[in-house]
């Protein structure tokens, strides 16, 4: 149950990180800045919009997170698995 637990948290922080890249790259756009003294070029500035820039940095802090205790979770159930198994081989009968 660790180990399924364990995919799905990272199979969520996948998500989480596809998530972000669309939004990071919905969240800006570039705008023509009018000139500042008369004769001059118009220049180009980025704007960002802060509810996206929002979403990006929490689906962010979600995907960081989640792969963490993912990552976490699958190596314990790993390490059980494998204390499970080093138990029954040396209390088996013909193991001394």
């Amino acid at each position: 149950m660790a180990r399924f637990r364990a995919v799905v948290e990272l199979v969520v922080a996948a998500a989480a990180a596809v998530g972000c890249a669309v939004s990071w790259s919905a969240v800006r756009s570039t705008v023509a800045v009018a000139p500042v003294v008369a004769g001059q070029p118009v220049t180009t500035s980025v704007v960002y919009d802060p509810p996206l820039l929002l979403l990006t940095l929490l689906l962010a802090t979600a995907a960081g997170m989640l792969t963490v205790v993912g990552t976490a979770r699958l190596r314990r159930a790993a390490r059980r698995i494998s204390v499970f198994q080093d138990a029954s081989q040396a209390s088996s009968p013909g193991s001394c």
